[in-house]
């Protein structure tokens, strides 16, 4: 995570842009840039910023899996068989000539 160290104005950045972008990628951590004593946004190096999205990505993913096994436990599933039959039909339904 970032400490007070970790924030800097601004204006600071538009001075010295790349200390800040050495700094970052030395140390891989993020920068906090502020406006007027406010937090306005924060920096990351690619690398640190890939592995937060693919972090993110994977708790999505693990979310999902729980928000289904709930669904199956809870009995509400149908079997692979039935949603094929029922994407069939539907598609038999918009599409005549077709299937």
């Amino acid at each position: 995570m970032y400490t007070t160290n970790d924030i800097y104005p601004v204006s600071d950045f538009n001075r010295k842009p790349s200390e800040h972008i050495k700094r970052m990628q030395e140390t891989r951590k993020p920068e906090v840039l502020t406006v007027n004593g406010k937090a306005a946004v924060v920096m990351l190096d690619p690398d640190s910023y890939d592995q937060l999205a693919q972090s993110a990505e994977l708790l999505r993913t693990l979310d999902n899996i729980r928000l289904a096994k709930a669904e199956y436990e809870a009995g509400n599933s149908k079997s692979i068989e039935q949603v094929f039959s029922e994407l069939k039909s539907e598609l038999k339904a918009k599409y005549p000539d077709v299937l």
